[in-house]
């Protein structure tokens, strides 16, 4: 009868050749196991023991020990299958036993001991929004093995979303405690000491002669020094960045022609807890300057032509950065590049070779492969889950057939972010070219954001709290009303708009609004149809039964065509617009000229604009231009001229002389954005209105005239076709408008604009902004430079479901009639719209 005795072999990585040995007793021979007497067997079968949650057959695989091999024990091949379970971090033990041995075959287990695994873990020293934070990116769950790399990876994790925020001294402990409640489980603890934001309080550069240490830093556009002024930037220190930024600093004397300009050394030290400081020794070398450019390879272009847009003449500084911008992309759109890609040469490449430096003298030789103009082959789009292709097709000015253009990928991009539906941060384009043929594939790639907008709006004016409440469905689509499964909740993707919107002050005034618009009526142009209705009841409150009963009903709509132009670009649009309004008065005795009887205003509109921004949310450049005509017919004229009755209007009563109100309205605005560095926005807009009259014996009207002040709230709060204007530090029209309503007015604005975030679930940025502006009765009075200024910070929050929400607070600088003792400084806050 033979014996089974276990025998362990403790063999680690680092065996040593040691010379003690084991032995067990076979069927009464004595079979020895020694590290200096190793003996081959044949591996009959590998079992596991102690593997609880891992599967035995891998675990087997992992050791590379197989059923029917021969290994010498002791031998290499247990060592190696030793270190390869020692590697997966699953074990805190690992023994490889031969349980039995039948002449020359061994039986193995794998005698293992697995690490204990997570049951929970906390945070301690950490805010609840910190700490929900670090859950993201740490990624630890339940269950999982608790290995070193594990321990390790979560205590980098935590210190590095501290330093990324400037605790640069911050200290993480990660505690492991046994776990009573479940077997082989443990909690770990993150124990978390932040210390001191480390800031940096001077960059001191030295061996800088050519260029002054401020341009230097501005150049370091994420190390920055800690000054109290900087509210938009940060001072913290974070040593990633500290690199790039000393790649722009050398870049920045590149741009000067400063080739050889290099970093000597630099030093980043502790002045306190709080602060450290950073040292810059630079070497700038020599100046270089352009000699000759020639051209070769090109046919396409004279080398004259090339050399015209590349705009670079002998003598100019050898400045790196402009010559790209020239050769390859320039915001402008002239550029080299963009002269060829634009007539189809997708396969186009430039190449500068610096043919010859001399003393401070480069020579460039621009080496041009033309290759063969590309055609369009296909174009798709990719990433659009609510909007249907054709809506987002109609926008793409790429089409199959046509020769390549940048220009039009460009310019398509622009109109996709101006409809609103998608992301404009994630907007791309995929061009796949095929050389071989010649052709090209672009695929256009978006990303849905939501545009569909709840309305919300209130503010106090004119004594009163007026509010509205709507909602808009900016991608709408009409034709699937009455399918079945398209009310998600509405049916949409069709790019239409529906707009339904209710508005009171709670007691005595009532008004509801209906709009839809159709942008490519017909499918095939974009001639944008638009309609709209309206009635809006004021009483005073009192039943319509009583005597004293006071109201006023206004019912209107109206018709417009949109058409985008070509001439003088394709940036310009006509809109055309029919209106109508019926007053009825039923013993109104406020604002009007007449209590009781009615009133019609029929008026064309037409809308000549330009708008060429970038982007609708936060423009960095474009800019907007609009010019506004509105007429009603000429009542009194054709009065005059016998086509309608005759009417004496030095005798007429007011009723009869605005039963058919008559003016003539113009309005032109310009708004501009300049980026004036990163996503650093200058706007600026200027404006004008003027109501006329075709007679004066009929005088000015009184409606549709214009109110300048305040923040522009009771805007919605119209029974005359009033317009507001708001002019922020005052704090409502009536401080500058003339009683009764201006005929003719000016503002001027400009606003410097940083975000805060660009996510279009919330765009954020704050300004700071300087209004002008005033508004006289008669035309006669007009003095552009008679204008009443103010300043201010303010901030904006567009939230896709609210649109936007808008808080400033501005200060007047200048008196107004009655101001004496009033506050000089005013806050605005408005929901749903513009404060400019």
């Amino acid at each position: 009868m033979k014996k089974f005795i276990r025998f362990l072999l403790p063999i680690t990585y680092y065996l040593l050749p040691i010379t003690s040995f084991a032995q067990v007793q076979i069927g009464g021979d004595s079979v020895t196991f020694g590290y200096d007497q190793p003996k081959q067997y044949v591996i009959g079968a590998v079992t596991v023991s102690g593997a609880r949650y891992l599967d035995e057959s891998v675990l087997v695989n992992l050791s590379g020990l197989v059923v029917g091999d021969t290994i010498e024990i002791p031998g290499e091949k247990i060592s190696k299958a030793i270190q390869a379970l020692w590697k997966q971090g699953l074990f805190s033990d690992v023994k490889i036993a031969v349980v039995k041995v039948m002449g020359k075959t061994a039986f193995l287990d794998l005698q293992l001991q697995e690490k204990p695994r997570l049951s929970k873990f906390t945070f301690k020293g950490v805010s609840k929004g910190e700490a929900d934070k670090i859950r993201e990116k740490v990624k630890l769950e339940r269950d999982k093995v608790i290995t070193d790399n594990v321990l390790s990876t979560t205590k980098n994790e935590v210190v590095n979303f501290y330093q990324d925020k400037g605790f640069m001294n911050v200290k993480v402990e990660v505690k492991e405690y046994k776990d009573t409640t479940f077997a082989n489980r443990h909690i770990l603890e993150v124990v978390v000491n932040r210390g001191e934001k480390i800031h940096i309080r001077n960059i001191i550069i030295e061996g800088n002669k050519a260029i002054k240490s401020s341009k230097l830093k501005h150049a370091m556009k994420d190390t920055k020094e800690k000054r109290w002024w900087k509210i938009f930037t940060s001072s913290k220190y974070l040593e990633e960045n500290y690199r790039e930024d000393k790649t722009k600093l050398i870049v920045k004397y590149n741009d000067k022609g400063y080739r050889d300009a290099r970093i000597v050394k630099d030093t980043v030290y502790k002045i306190s807890d709080k602060y450290l400081e950073i040292k810059i020794t630079v070497d700038e070398g020599h100046q270089y300057f352009f000699r000759n450019i020639t051209w070769v390879g090109n046919t396409k272009h004279t080398s004259q032509e090339l050399s015209n847009i590349l705009s670079i003449k002998r003598g100019d500084v050898y400045d790196q950065a402009a010559l790209d911008e020239h050769l390859l992309m320039n915001q402008s759109g002239r550029d080299v590049s963009s002269l060829y890609m634009d007539d189809g040469y997708l396969f186009f490449q430039v190449t500068p070779v610096e043919v010859k430096v001399e003393n401070d003298s480069i020579d460039l030789e621009m080496r041009i492969f033309e290759g063969k103009q590309a055609r369009i082959s296909k174009v798709s789009v990719s990433g659009n889950t609510k909007t249907n292709d054709r809506v987002i097709m109609r926008e793409i000015r790429t089409k199959p057939g046509q020769l390549f253009s940048r220009s039009d990928i460009i310019r398509t991009q622009r109109e996709l972010a101006q409809l609103g539906y998608f992301d404009q941060e994630k907007l791309g384009v995929n061009p796949k070219p095929n050389p071989a043929e010649g052709t090209v594939d672009i695929d256009y790639v978006v990303e849905e954001k939501p545009s569909d907008q709840f309305e919300l709006q209130g503010g106090y004016g004119a004594n009163m709290l007026v509010g509205s409440i709507g909602v808009s469905f900016n991608n709408f689509s009409a034709r699937n009303m009455f399918r079945k499964g398209s009310w998600r909740p509405v049916p949409s993707g069709d790019g239409q708009r529906l707009s339904l919107r209710y508005q009171t002050n709670g007691t005595y005034y009532n008004s509801v609004n209906v709009s839809f618009t159709e942008p490519w009526l017909g499918g095939k142009k974009p001639n944008a149809l638009s309609i709209t209705a309206y009635k809006t009841i004021q009483t005073n409150n009192v039943p319509e039964s009583s005597p004293t009963y006071s109201a006023i009903r206004i019912t209107g709509g109206s018709v417009g065509l949109g058409k985008r132009l070509r001439w003088p670009d394709d940036y310009f649009s006509l809109f055309t617009q029919l209106n109508y309004q019926y007053y009825v008065l039923n013993n109104y005795t406020s604002g009007f000229l007449f209590t009781n009887g009615y009133a019609n205003n029929f008026y064309l509109s037409e809308t000549f604009s330009r708008n060429s921004i970038d982007a609708p949310i936060y423009p960095r450049s474009g800019s907007q231009i609009s010019l506004t005509a509105m007429f009603t017919p000429p009542y009194s004229l054709l009065r005059n001229a016998g086509i309608l009755s005759p009417l004496d209007y030095s005798t007429a009563s007011a009723q009869d002389r605005y039963r058919f109100i008559e003016y003539h309205k113009w309005k032109c605005a310009s708004a501009w954005y300049t980026r004036i560095a990163g996503d650093l926005v200058l706007y600026s807009k200027i404006q004008y209105g003027f109501l006329g009259m075709y007679n004066r014996a009929v005088g000015p009207s009184p409606f549709e005239r214009f109110y300048l002040g305040g923040d522009g709230l009771t805007a919605g709060f119209i029974f005359d076709g009033r317009e507001y204007i708001a002019l922020r530090g005052y704090s409502d029209y009536n401080t500058l408008t003339p009683t009764g309503g201006a005929t003719i007015y000016d503002k001027y604005t400009m606003e410097l604009r940083h975000p805060i975030t660009l996510n279009p679930s919330a765009t954020i940025f704050v300004l700071a902004f300087a209004d002008a502006g005033n508004a006289w009765q008669q035309f006669n009075n007009f003095n552009p430079f008679d204008a009443k200024r103010s300043a201010g910070v303010g901030i904006r929050i567009f939230l896709p479901i609210f649109g936007l929400l808008g808080l400033d607070y501005g200060w007047r600088f200048d008196e107004y009639p009655g101001s004496i003792g009033a506050s000089r400084t005013h806050v605005s806050f408005t929901i749903g719209q513009q404060m400019n």
